[in-house]
């Protein structure tokens, strides 16, 4: 199929998109169901558009079509099939596409699952998801349009760039827009509470999974990128501060404050003014991410380096979705207030200071990532925010959350026992402090590693103390409902992810050497021994291999190898590392440049020692666990709610709490 059809397909999704949110919006203004429900179908229509016109766009790829821009700048006839399908999003076109499809997704699942919504209501938010996926649209077919024409076109492309050429790569972006865009359904069901002036449980029910799915999408997109940085970049870092890691990383922040928000709203009908201002700037800083990446204003190994007047249009994007939301905030907020009726000790009470501590530990990470692009607006000068400050910034914050963490479930709603809940928590802070004490001692008075070990042992200890109490006995454990193996895994992946953290970069240590082939060297209480080194040669790609011998002090030795590669289509040269991984840690090794002199003969080869650094990668894992039972015990919850709670409301019910 041709990419004429392509655009076609998108243009047509553009006017139907237009057509939802006209329909939606007036049709909910004057609760016309038959206006509402052609808003639906209209959603439902654009998503199969959007759908075949990406099909399209990978069936490009496919055939090398190197009279498509996008193809010819991102492809090549010897790239392996999984580069050529995952080519169709590792550029900027061919990714906004992706971002259509994804919001367009969105709008046809939220008009086919009204759930206990009422009409009203769901139209609007019906509507506004048709506005949201139409400015994407817009700004793809206008400015980023992945079907441009070459002519004359070239007989052969330029070429993923190597470093995507990765499986962890090939999923990560899709990961990360379902969960950027994701965002937008809670905004959508915002902007629809805030024009009903309607905001109740049954809102609060329907917007917690959405938030749900979009922030495990975002853990796992996140997760991918760290591992792949860690692994594909060649110096065993996993996470630097990049600003454009920071650009998913507070919208991650902003989405967990929600989610702990939307709970109160659900369960207790209160916050919910504030649930709704944190549906709304979540969705910004998702886009404010996108802004970042795509604007040209960052210099990073995952930012599109694209035209500025591109990333103007995304600011507009943004401006105007989030400066709508807010002055509507601003005017029917007011009206949905009340009382919250809880004390300051109580689950209520300590799910606010969890909002208020993640809502400011995302605004640090985000003062952090502006404020070099605003001095360098402002007054010319180039300067750099680097790890000092975001370590010092937002690790003190993050620690006292983690201190609060444990006891916040063990707390009853509306009115708390603290000295019940830092009963149940005695022996978890016991052996906590233990773990302190003697990291202070092994370590030889690394005060803040070890403060790092106690609390990740708190946190994990701590989750399982709310097990025991839910459970009673152990013959009960098992028995316990999902949600509650949810929340657990959850919490625990966040203090398993603590310790690896702390443990690789409070003890990591690295050399460099240079080798020679059968000469051994010893490094972290190991000896490595450089085998051999031999010419490779991929289907895009040559390069060479070397083999080693890692010998432990006991035991027998094993066999790694890593790799340099070049990419002569793309003139790019990549690094595959070697790792040898145990419970205890990683054996790293990165093959460098061949060193030819008068004195010396070998290749420069690169180690690193890293304890429990997998731990990282392990406890974001559980954090994505976590979540994906959550999204399950949440559809299992509304499978087995009474028919009459999942039937649509009536549009008479009065306002709910805020």
């Amino acid at each position: 199929m041709s990419a004429e059809f392509g655009k076609f397909l998108g243009l047509l999704a553009l006017v139907l998109c237009f057509a939802t949110g006209a329909l939606g919006l007036l049709g909910g203004h004057r609760k016309d169901a038959r206006m509402s429900a052609a808003a639906a179908a209209s959603a439902q229509t654009a998503f199969i558009a959007v759908l075949i016109a990406f099909a399209i766009l990978v069936s490009l790829f496919l055939a090398s079509d190197f009279s498509v821009a996008v193809v010819a700048n991102n492809s090549h006839t010897a790239k392996p099939l999984i580069y050529k399908i995952a080519g169709v999003w590792g550029n900027h076109e061919g990714s906004m596409l992706l971002w259509c499809l994804i919001s367009a997704l969105f709008g046809a699942l939220l008009a086919s699952m009204r759930g206990s919504l009422g009409e009203s209501l769901w139209s609007r938010a019906v509507g506004m998801q048709g506005l949201v996926t139409a400015s994407a649209l817009m700004y793809t077919l206008f400015l980023s349009s992945p079907f441009a024409r070459l002519d004359p076109a070239p007989l052969e492309g330029g070429d993923l760039n190597p470093l995507l050429q990765d499986p962890a790569l090939a999923i990560h972006p899709p990961m990360l827009y379902l969960g950027y865009v994701g965002l937008s359904v809670p905004f959508s069901l915002a902007i629809a509470g805030l024009l009903d002036g309607k905001v109740d449980q049954a809102w609060a029910r329907h917007l917690r999974p959405w938030t749900l799915l979009a922030w495990t999408c975002l853990t796992i997109g996140i997760t991918l990128g760290s591992y792949w940085a860690y692994y594909e970049l060649g110096w065993g870092g996993w996470w630097f501060w990049d600003p454009v890691e920071n650009a998913s990383f507070i919208p991650w922040l902003g989405a967990a404050a929600l989610l702990h928000s939307a709970i109160v709203t659900e369960r207790r009908g209160s916050l919910a003014s504030w649930t709704i201002l944190l549906a709304i700037l979540c969705f910004g800083l998702a886009l404010l991410g996108t802004f970042l990446v795509r604007s040209g204003v960052l210099t990073s190994v995952h930012a599109f380096a694209v035209d500025p007047r591109r990333g103007v249009a995304v600011l507009a994007i943004f401006a105007t979705f989030v400066g709508v939301g807010l002055a509507l905030y601003a005017w029917r907020a007011p009206k949905l207030s009340r009382p919250a009726g809880f004390l300051a000790i109580s689950r209520e009470g300590a799910l606010v200071l969890n909002n208020l501590g993640l809502a400011v530990a995302a605004g640090t990470v985000l003062l952090g990532t502006l404020y070099p692009l605003l001095i360098d607006a402002v007054s010319g000068r180039i300067i750099s925010v680097g790890p000092p400050f975001f370590n010092l910034a937002f690790g003190p914050l993050m620690a006292l959350l983690f201190v609060v963490l444990p006891v916040a479930p063990l707390l009853a709603w509306r009115n708390g026992d603290l000295a019940g809940a830092v009963q149940r928590l005695w022996w978890a802070a016991a052996l906590a402090l233990g773990v302190m004490i003697a990291a202070v001692l092994l370590s030889g008075g690394k005060l803040w590693s070890a403060l790092g070990f106690g609390l990740g042992v708190w946190l994990v200890l701590g989750s399982f103390a709310y097990v025991w109490k839910r459970a009673g006995r152990l013959s009960k454990i098992l028995a316990l409902p999902l949600g509650v193996w949810a929340m657990t895994f959850a919490h625990a992946g966040l203090g398993i992810l603590t310790i690896g953290a702390v443990a690789e970069t409070g003890f990591k240590v690295e050399r460099t050497a240079i080798v020679a082939p059968g000469q051994t060297v010893e490094f972290a209480g190991r000896k490595l021994t450089l085998q051999a080194v031999q010419d490779i040669e991929g289907p895009n790609y040559y390069g060479e291999r070397a083999t080693f011998s890692i010998a432990p002090a006991s035991g027998a030795a094993q066999i790694t190898t890593s790799e340099r590669r070049y990419y002569p289509a793309a003139g790019a040269p990549t690094t595959e590392v070697g790792i040898l991984t145990s419970p205890a840690g990683d054996f790293y090794i990165a093959l460098g440049e061949p060193v030819r002199g008068p004195n010396v003969s070998g290749w420069t080869v690169r180690m690193y020692n890293k304890p429990l650094v997998q731990w990282i990668f392990g406890g974001a894992a559980l954090l994505a666990i976590g979540g994906m039972f959550g999204l399950t015990a949440l559809a299992r919850r509304r499978a087995r709610l009474p028919a009459e709670v999942n039937q649509p409301a009536p549009d008479t019910a009065q306002p709910a709490a805020g």
